[in-house]
This record gives C-alpha cells, structure tokens and sequence, in this order.
C-alpha cells in the first residue's frame, strides 16, 4: 500500500478557494462549487467507485458499499471555513495556501479541510489496493458547518428516513494533543464522547428616551450593563460529567506517584473534581461548567442621546446535565429585572455521551493507536459544537476526533489567525483512517 505524495499541495488548493460560509450571501455559492468540482479532480477513483449525492446545496454524502450494508460507518468532516483577513494579524494571507518548511498554512488548515483531506486520502489511496470495507462506509461532508450546520442536518435527517442507522460516526473535534492537562504530560489522543449544547441568547432592554443633558436613572444602557455584570463566570454551579471523570481515570494510567494519586481522586469524586476545575479556570472550568460570553453589544444613536433601545448577545456552552430551557431559567434569576427581555437566538441541547468502552471506541482507540504509536488514548467532552450532533438520534456511537497533532498554539489558532498543520500530522492522519477502515469487521 503506497499513499500518493502531495498531500500537502491538495490541501493548500483547497484552502485557496475561500469556502466561507458567513460570507454565502454576499459572495454566494461560487467557491463552494469550484471546491465540488476541486474534490472530483483530486480524487477521481473516489467518485468512480463511490456513489455521491448532494443533498441541499452544500451537503455531499458518499456511499462506498462494503460486504454488507449492516452496521455501516459515517466519517464526517466540513469544508466550510470561517471569515480571515490578512489585516486581522496573519502572518501571511490566510486563502494563499502557502506550503513551508513541512507545514500548510491557511484558514481550514486544521478546521476542517485538514480532517476532510485525511479520509479522502485514505479513501483514495484503499481503492488503489482494490480494497473492499467490510461494512458500508459513508462519508458525509457538509459546507455550512460554521453557520449552524443545515447541510448536516438534511443530510441526517435523509439516512434516518432510509433507516441507515451507523454502527459509528466520526466527526471532528478531539486531536492528538502534548499536554491536555497541565499536570498530564506525553501525546494523547482526545476522542470526544460528547458535547456541550450550544445557546446564543439576545438580551434587550427597551425604554424612554431623551436628552443626554437631564439623565434619569435606570436608563436602557444602565439597566443592560447591570444585566451584563451579572452574568459572570459564577452564573452556573459547576457539573462534572461523566466523560470528565473518565477521562481523569485514563490520564492516572500514566501518572506516576502524588499525580497518579491526585487523579485517581478526582476520577472518583466528580464533586471535587467540579470544584478544583472551576478554581483552576480556563479550559478545565470549562469541561465541567456551563460557560457565558457577552460576544456583541448595542445601544444608541447619538453622543448626546439617551437610547430607548440596548441589547447584549451571550452565547453559552451548556454542561451535560443542564438543558436550554433550565439555563434560561437561571439566567432571568440572575438578571432579576423583568424589564430585560431575552431572545434564543439558536439553541441545542447538550448532546448524550456516548460509551467510552465497546466496539466502536474501541475501532477509533486502535487507530490512533496504530497512527500514534505510544499515544495515550482518553475521552472527553467537546467544548464546541459539531455536526455530528445530528446523528446522536439515532446512532449510539458518535465520536469526535481529527487525528491531527495539535498543539497548544494550534488549537488557539483555530477561529484565530496563523491557522497551519504539520505534512507529517497530515500523513498520519491518512494512516489513522487507513488503520480505521481495514480494522473493521
């Protein structure tokens, strides 16, 4: 089995062709197209032997019919990207695709074209060999990923209705990362079990207007900023899942003397554990609280104006154990002013967690095994929201995880500026699908 060399030049293609979601209406469909047609050049034994069907104007859904139809396998990704400009700090234009030095650059690089790139490749370089899977394989790629994922949606909803329920879906989301903890050293591969529900909340305050020179009190500026204040860091009581703990477990199984204790601790008693992640903020508070962030804001016409109107936009990362409706609840308690109206802006539920044991874990773990020798393999739960939500309806074995290298930096760049993955984390990532879909049985 030989892999084809220029990995590194397919991707920098794609990255050239700017496939922005957000940027739909004004720019229309054109890139999205053009990256269609892209995928029919790179990978022509792919859609000779794979059936393809578009499934509203951004979702492609591939069937590579295996030696049964029972149990088939959905591989997932995006190709849609969110907005970069150079002027926003890249070091270098984020659509040029650069190739340097061992690393392609650009915006998708690691969110997802990377991942994408990785099955296609696999794919490709299997039906070379005149490989056959031992199961149906679907590969399920939608362009609006970044924009609430209707494309994903459509494309569930479709293999529901033909009563295609996958044995597994992988998605992105967990990566093969140095330090997960600041206390747990070496590679691991994070697969995600789950993820955090997702809620984008419009506060508004509306009231009497006037001169700025005789202010009254109470004003609808006054009243948003006091709303604002009171939605900290503190607003939810911390709640460790299960995914939380049991990735604690598996990181034990490394440690060595008081850290090993530490852990196994923690990995016993989700109460403290709550506890000690919220003191340690950042990352770890989030795994185990429901977070909000005030991300806009508006109010006003004039300098010398008192507004009728201000508003304040949250978008919240609700913990397994906690619904939309109950962070609605809390968040009215802890405004305290009737006065102050909220709107869902676009809400979901947390989703459930899938076993991290079984089968299927089990085909994901030994292929980042077999790409990542040495690897330590753990779950956890996706702080960020994902297509593969849309299959947890049906599927009982949803699983997040890019099996890319990605550092501390790297994961910052994501939604960030100077966005850029490894060839070589590309090639293993190859080989991790490669490994995935020749395991099956």
């Amino acid at each position: 089995m030989s892999p084809r060399d220029g990995i590194a030049t397919r991707l920098a293609r794609m990255i050239r062709l700017p496939t922005v979601s957000a940027e739909i209406p004004d720019r229309g469909l054109g890139p999205f197209e053009e990256f269609v047609e892209l995928l029919e050049e790179l990978y022509p034994l792919t859609h000779a032997h794979l059936t393809r069907e578009r499934i509203t104007d951004l979702g492609l859904l591939f069937r590579w019919r295996g030696a049964t139809d029972e149990d088939p396998v959905v591989l997932m990704a995006h190709y849609d990207v969110v907005p970069a400009r150079l002027e926003d700090g890249w070091s270098e234009d984020p659509f040029a695709g650069t190739v340097r030095d061992g690393w392609v650059h650009g915006r998708g690089a690691l969110d997802d074209k990377g991942p994408l790139i990785v099955i296609l490749e696999a794919v490709e370089t299997l039906l070379a060999d005149g490989f056959v899977p031992a199961r149906d394989v679907y590969l399920s790629f939608g362009g609006n990923e970044e924009s609430f994922g209707a494309a994903a949606r459509a494309i569930s909803d479709e293999m529901r209705a033909r009563g295609i329920v996958p044995w597994l879906v992988l998605d992105e989301g967990g990566a093969v990362v140095g330090s997960p903890l600041p206390f747990v050293q070496g590679p691991t591969a994070m697969i995600g079990v789950g993820e955090k529900g997702a809620l984008t909340v419009r506060a508004r305050v509306r009231s009497a207007g006037g001169h700025a020179s005789a202010p009254r009190r109470g004003t609808a500026i006054s009243r948003m900023a006091r709303a604002v204040a009171r939605l900290g860091p503190r607003t939810f009581r911390p709640r460790t899942p299960e995914a939380i703990t049991r990735m604690l477990g598996a990181f034990a199984g490394r440690a060595t003397g008081p850290t090993r204790a530490g852990l196994r601790l923690l990995a016993r008693n989700r109460f403290l554990t709550g506890q000690v992640f919220a003191a340690a903020g950042g990352e770890p508070a989030a795994l185990v609280r429901t977070t909000i962030a005030a991300t806009m804001q508006s109010g006003g016409s004039a300098a010398n104006v008192l507004p009728s109107d201000a508003s304040a936009t949250f978008n919240l990362r609700i913990v397994p154990g906690e619904t939309v409706a109950g962070v609605l609840a809390r968040l009215r308690r802890r405004i305290a002013d009737p006065g102050v109206e909220l709107e869902v802006l676009e809400g979901s539920d947390p989703s459930p967690l899938s076993p991290a044991d079984g089968p299927a874990f089990g085909a994901v773990a030994a292929a980042a095994g077999a790409a990542y020798p040495g690897a330590l393999v753990a779950p956890y739960l996706m702080m960020q929201a994902s297509d593969a939500r849309h299959f947890h309806r049906f599927s009982p074995a949803v699983y997040r995880f890019a099996p890319l290298e990605m550092s501390a930096a790297q994961r910052a760049s994501i939604h960030g500026v100077d966005e850029r993955v490894e060839v070589a984390s590309l090639e293993r990532g190859r080989s991790f699908h490669i490994a995935l879909l020749t395991g099956l049985s």
